[in-house]
């Protein structure tokens, strides 16, 4: 009876997003109270503030620091988006630096078309990823909550704030770039992409008129070079190339091949779902394209790294709950697996001889997640989302039982 009751309660906390949110808030506070109470310096989130710095000196941006001791690895325009944290004392920048990085995505999984009980899943669910994220002040949190607002405005009609978000992404991180996926369920494309185009315009020339026409022409020669040189050293590094092209290089330990020859029929799968145009009415379909995007982006980059997966495993999620039938024991057992294998195996809590002998060196981490975008495509492919939404909610309903 006791532990009726005590499991009772545990649903109930799980299912309060006041219990949510504060769980993500202590998952920001944390981490910046670590690095400051013991007095060092972020590694990551330095690279981000001395950004600015070097472009308003007018340094290059795309050399190693010794106060950093990384390569900076985003466009012209990041510095300027870090002007309002780095000119405040560097404490207090890195605080709201965490919390951006906490509550932004946060924020783009509860302004969506998710049921409440989807949120509380996939925010449960990511909540070991965007920790790990959280952690090491990295940014690809923010790169989904972009793909998810680029989403949630396109179905909104707001194309013009949609177009905004992908080019944010892409001349920031590359990675945004994912949000064109949703271009084909845009009821005005012509708009969509007259927006899209000026802001590429508009944000690619806004560096220029803080930092110089020539200095910022310069450094995006510079950000492609360097991009050039990092692909070429993530081929076989442990801590990079974690996506499906690191796990067939590192397993088959050939060097000689062109990542095209996986790049390219990888893409072919991910657009044959959008020759079914029956089937863009249904709000199922275009949620498995969410999935299928955030997933790509993450299989098929050599600079996905474990921090990456905060963009992936939403997409698992979303995989798992939105099907408009009921998911099976296979599919329950693959969301497991992904938890376990994709989530957990960094972890302390995962056997450390697993992880350093076998998952890290094949970069098996990305394994669960190829397998459930296979398997989405195939669904995407085949499969018929003309259910009702009430029948898609009853079928997901047990998933928070």
């Amino acid at each position: 009876m006791k532990l009726s009751i005590l499991t009772c309660k545990i649903k109930h906390y799980l299912a309060d997003f006041r219990v949510v949110f504060f769980v993500w808030l202590i998952m920001a506070i944390v981490p910046w109270l670590r690095i400051w109470l013991k007095g060092k310096f972020d590694l990551d989130y330095s690279i981000f503030y001395h950004s600015f710095w070097h472009a308003w000196q007018q340094m290059p941006l795309y050399i190693i620091y010794p106060e950093d001791g990384n390569y900076f690895l985003y466009g012209p325009l990041f510095p300027l988006l870090m002007a309002p944290m780095a000119v405040l004392p560097y404490q207090l920048g890195r605080l709201i630096w965490m919390l951006l990085i906490t509550f932004v995505p946060y924020w783009s999984i509860r302004q969506s078309f998710f049921t409440r009980s989807q949120q509380l899943f996939i925010l449960w669910f990511v909540a070991v990823e965007a920790y790990t994220c959280i952690l090491d002040s990295e940014s690809n949190s923010l790169i989904l909550a972009c793909i998810l607002f680029t989403y949630y405005l396109t179905q909104k009609q707001k194309d013009c704030w949609a177009a905004f978000l992908i080019a944010l992404g892409t001349v920031t991180k590359i990675y945004g770039i994912a949000g064109l996926a949703f271009f084909p369920f845009s009821h005005h494309k012509r708009q969509f992409l007259g927006w899209f185009v000026a802001w590429m315009v508009i944000l690619s020339v806004l560096p220029m008129f803080v930092f110089g026409f020539d200095y910022v022409c310069g450094q995006y020669g510079a950000w492609y070079d360097v991009l050039v040189h990092k692909n070429d050293l993530n081929q076989f590094a442990a801590g990079q190339n974690i996506s499906l092209l690191g796990m067939v290089r590192k397993i088959s330990g050939i060097a000689s091949y062109n990542d095209i020859w996986l790049i390219l029929p990888g893409a072919i799968l991910f657009a044959l779902p959008y020759l079914r145009l029956d089937q863009y009415r249904h709000q199922g379909f275009r949620l498995a394209a969410v999935a299928s995007a955030l997933m790509t982006i993450v299989l098929f980059s050599t600079g996905s790294e474990s921090y990456s997966y905060i963009i992936a495993m939403p997409g698992v999620a979303i995989w798992y709950l939105t099907s408009p039938w009921q998911r099976n024991r296979c599919d329950l057992a693959l969301i497991i697996f992904a938890f376990i294998i994709t989530s957990m195996s960094p972890s302390d809590l995962f056997p450390k001889v697993v992880w350093s002998q076998l998952i890290k060196p094949y970069s098996l981490k990305a394994l669960p997640v190829a397998i459930i975008w296979f398997k989405l495509i195939y669904e995407m492919l085949t499969k018929d989302y003309a259910f009702t939404t009430a029948q898609t909610m009853r079928t997901q309903a047990s998933v928070m039982q």
